[in-house]
Parts: C-alpha cells; structure tokens; sequence
C-alpha cells in the first residue's frame, strides 16, 4: 500500500466554494419558499375547515 499523495490547495478551493454556493441556495432561497408554501396549505387546510 502506498501512501495517497495530498489534495492539492486549488482542489480544496473549489470544493468549498460549491459548498458555500450550495449552502446559500438552500438555506438563504429554497427554505423561505418551502416555508411560505408550508404556510399557504396550512392556511387553506385551516380556512377550509372552518366553513364546515
């Protein structure tokens, strides 16, 4: 077995810019959407059982 040769710096880069782009899509764009969605239904499941 032969020891793996080290990531290089530029690799290490990349990767974490991903994350960071990944965890600003997700976090800051698609939770406040899934949450307003969320909202909405619960709103309409609400109202719709109140009329009856």
């Amino acid at each position: 077995m032969r020891e793996k040769p080290p990531v290089p710096k530029w690799r290490w880069a990349l990767w974490l810019t991903i994350l960071a782009a990944a965890d600003f899509v997700f976090y800051v764009l698609l939770t406040p959407i899934w949450l307003g969605l969320r909202g909405l239904a619960w709103l309409a499941e609400w109202r719709s059982r109140r009329r009856r």
